[in-house]
């Protein structure tokens, strides 16, 4: 990743903010595995990634199974070519999984700098691959939302455990405490492997105990792994969704989600305070 903490008013974010989630199944599409794939296959998939990004014009995209140069993904630094081929030129990612020639985790991409980053891994959930979490803080103008004074914001790219709702719910309380004390407007987006109207949804049960909000949480037509919501984007209640939308593009097992962020302000100072607190 390149970047600076502080520059001038063009590192900045101006007006609403286009965000985007995708679990991009490490370059493989819909085939059942990326290692029976050739590096030819998979450079032509991430190129269809990059072009759906491209033409969305999102400002920052949140990216799961996102791999590094690995043996069974074409040996591509996928991150860094989605990059460049996008037009989003500041990346970071969180390489969580270094084992066996493999590299992946979760990534940013944004149009603008980061003011910083920091990953979290998970504790070991074996035989589990681990999981984890990429945070970023982002310079934002919202406009005249706030003043005219620049608004600094957290968006997180988060992969939750698949196989056991007990592991999602540690993982959701370890990232609750690496967010306590942090006060900024807050953008949680990633695969967390739970749909709203499931029993004991750590989405539904997150999002309550956090204060945030989500878009239609009890849609059934917002599938985005077959007919289940598995990707989604976590909003503070000092923000507002203007538009959201499931992408139709089939670039992964998994649909993308977009949304457009507005600021309404800090009007909620006691939902946010709710993050400094434990799981109630």
């Amino acid at each position: 990743m390149t970047g600076a903490r502080d520059g001038p008013v063009s590192t900045y974010f101006q007006g609403p903010l286009k965000v985007m989630t995708l679990n991009m199944a490490h370059g493989r599409k819909t085939a059942f595995s990326q290692i029976f794939l050739s590096w030819q296959t998979i450079h032509a998939n991430l190129m269809d990634i990059s072009a759906v990004l491209k033409s969305t014009g999102v400002d920052i995209v949140a990216l799961q199974e996102a791999d590094g140069p690995s043996w069974w993904s074409g040996g591509i630094d996928h991150i860094a070519l989605l990059a460049q081929e996008a037009g989003l030129p500041w990346f970071s990612r969180a390489g969580y999984m270094h084992a066996w020639g493999l590299d992946y985790g979760a990534a940013l991409l944004s149009r603008k700098p980061y003011q910083e980053t920091r990953a979290h891994q998970f504790k070991p959930s074996f035989p589990i691959p681990p999981k984890g979490f990429l945070l970023g803080r982002f310079g934002w103008f919202p406009q005249g939302a706030n003043g005219g004074r620049p608004v600094f914001m957290d968006v997180i790219s988060v992969h939750l455990d698949f196989s056991q709702q007990e592991t999602r719910a540690s993982q959701i309380a370890e990232m609750r405490t690496v967010l306590a004390g942090r006060k900024a407007p807050l953008v949680i987006m990633g695969d967390f492997n739970s749909d709203w109207l499931a029993d004991a949804s750590v989405v539904r049960v997150f999002t309550r105990q956090s204060g945030l909000q989500v878009y239609r949480p009890e849609a059934v037509d917002m599938g985005t792994y077959g007919s289940r919501r598995l990707d989604w984007i976590l909003i503070s209640a000092d923000l507002e969704f203007l538009e959201h939308e499931v992408v139709p593009d089939i670039l992964s097992d998994h649909l993308g989600v977009t949304a457009v962020i507005g600021y309404k302000g800090p009007a909620a100072q006691g939902v946010e305070g709710s993050r400094d607190q434990g799981a109630k």
